[in-house]
């Protein structure tokens, strides 16, 4: 029985994984590629999360792709529209025969005598082997399987409904009772306006530490005018660089001048919600602006909801679950018909996949990334991974466009392996990203360390990284090779997509 073979394998098929595929259509042709998704639908994040409201926190003119304009009049659109999004990109490019559905990647081993992957799985619960020139991990940073949950105390006492937002029951009915989210994140921040709107009887949002809140009008009246006198593609690049400028600048003051920022955000949300309204204590974090993610807020749609009494916002810590609800260290009981634990996520790079090269195991906390992308010692293996502080999206066009050059590159040159290599072994090296988020603080130690200077350093700003990325040197620490010996078997055709 014969192994299928292809060039490119793309593991994921949500925004990253879409848009790779876009890409190698474009710069690489004639490149055979395949996309294994193991969920039964494409786009990733967009198709897992089904609670309400679930909606962009970039706009869309930025987290869509720079090669398809996004037209629609919400610049922050819900899950929906960009899953319509994505299916369009999907049908336009017809990329639909490439997906594989149910298809769950457990290993793959690199080796060095062949320049290839082997890639083992299970798709619909039988196995399948096959192996790959490169392999693309298009699959996200966080596990799909199990949200972050704190260990509270006497949560089994609780006797309401328990929900995390990553498994949303659809048939929750929330119609006329009381809610508990707990968090302060971007969900929280979702969660409770779209529930208030939607027939709960009241909803708390509760905190142990707040966040800063940005609020921006849903439609961007900038763009609809330029589209009404515009080509659209004209249009979606004027607006999209302006959003890309304003963001980078924004970015750029909050780390100069923090208490500027601040100050900007806490003003507006006193006047949202007026004198009385302690915002010192729900909404003044005790750090600046930027060193987490700003939570936004469209169309003021939080603060709406809190003004007209239909939500509420909590600052405390957790003592324990009771059968009524929330018991706080103050004293204070919450009781609550559904909690809903807006807790975050757990981080999962290269999705939790075991990876060997020439049989050693490579675990990616003890490698240094390259260029935000490849790892250091990991031949042929690239990672799409996004901003903290600007859209997803902006990263995964740029990741697409460098590793296409490379492709290319190593066809001119009669390359096969592209490796990543520290010239320096004694590199000084710095967190991933300097974030203090509780999600990144939790997976410190299972992350890759960035490297202090270029072209091993994180960097999170969009500018440097077109020069870098789509503009700088493609053999900068990179050592091009060849097989140490010839491939046993010569490539097979590949097998048809299931439909």
């Amino acid at each position: 029985m014969t192994t299928e073979h292809i060039d490119i394998l793309i593991v994921g098929a949500g925004i990253s994984g879409i848009g790779a595929a876009v890409h190698l259509q474009e710069h690489c042709p004639g490149k055979s590629f395949a996309i294994l998704e193991r969920r039964p639908a494409i786009g990733g994040t967009w198709d897992l999360f089904r609670y309400p409201g679930i909606r962009s926190d970039s706009d869309m003119y930025t987290l869509g792709f720079r090669f398809k304009p996004w037209t629609s009049r919400k610049a922050i659109a819900d899950g929906p529209s960009i899953l319509s999004y994505l299916n369009e990109t999907v049908a336009e490019h017809g990329l639909k025969v490439h997906i594989r559905h149910d298809c769950k990647v457990e290993s793959a081993s690199w080796s060095s005598e062949t320049a290839r992957w082997t890639v083992r799985g299970t798709r619909d619960g039988l196995p399948f082997t096959l192996t790959a020139n490169w392999y693309f991990s298009c699959a996200g940073y966080y596990n799909y399987d199990q949200g972050y949950l704190p260990d509270f105390a006497g949560l089994d006492d609780y006797k309401g409904k328990l929900v995390h937002p990553q498994h949303w029951p659809m048939d929750l009915d929330y119609k006329g009772k009381r809610v508990i989210v707990i968090g302060s994140g971007a969900t929280a921040v979702t969660l409770v306006p779209a529930m208030c709107d939607t027939g709960a009887g009241h909803v708390t949002m509760l905190q142990r530490t707040p966040t800063y809140m940005a609020s921006q009008p849903s439609e961007d009246w900038f763009a609809i005018l330029l589209q009404k006198v515009l080509p659209a593609k004209l249009a979606y690049r004027i607006t999209r660089y302006r959003n890309i400028l304003f963001q980078q600048f924004i970015f750029g003051l909050a780390r100069k001048n923090p208490k500027r920022v601040s100050d900007k955000l806490l003003n507006h949300v006193r006047k949202e919600l007026g004198p009385d309204f302690n915002v010192a204590k729900h909404f003044t974090p005790p750090y600046n602006p930027w060193e987490q993610r700003l939570c936004l807020v469209p169309d003021n749609d939080m603060f709406r909801v809190i003004r007209e009494g239909q939500a509420g916002i909590v600052t405390d810590h957790i003592e324990r679950f009771t059968e009524k609800g929330i018991m706080l260290k103050s004293g204070e009981e919450l009781e609550a018909d559904i909690v809903v634990t807006a807790t975050g996520l757990n981080l999962q790079f290269l999705a939790g996949i075991d990876f060997r090269v020439d049989g050693a195991r490579k675990e990616v906390a003890k490698e240094v990334l390259y260029k935000g992308i490849m790892f250091s010692g990991m031949p042929n293996l690239a990672m799409w991974f996004g901003y903290t502080n600007a859209s997803w999206t902006l990263k995964a066009d740029l990741t697409s466009e460098y590793i296409c050059r490379v492709i290319n590159h190593m066809k001119i040159t009669g390359a096969t392996i592209a490796t990543p290599t520290l010239t320096n072994a004694d590199i000084e090296t710095e967190d991933l990203v300097d974030f203090s988020s509780g999600y990144f603080q939790r997976a410190k130690d299972q992350l890759p360390r960035s490297g202090k200077v270029t072209p091993w350093k994180l960097h999170q700003n969009y500018l440097k990284d077109v020069k870098l990325l789509r503009d700088g040197p493609i053999d900068d620490e990179i050592v091009f090779s060849n097989p140490t010996a010839s491939a046993a078997n010569e490539p097979q055709p590949m097998l048809e997509a299931a439909e």
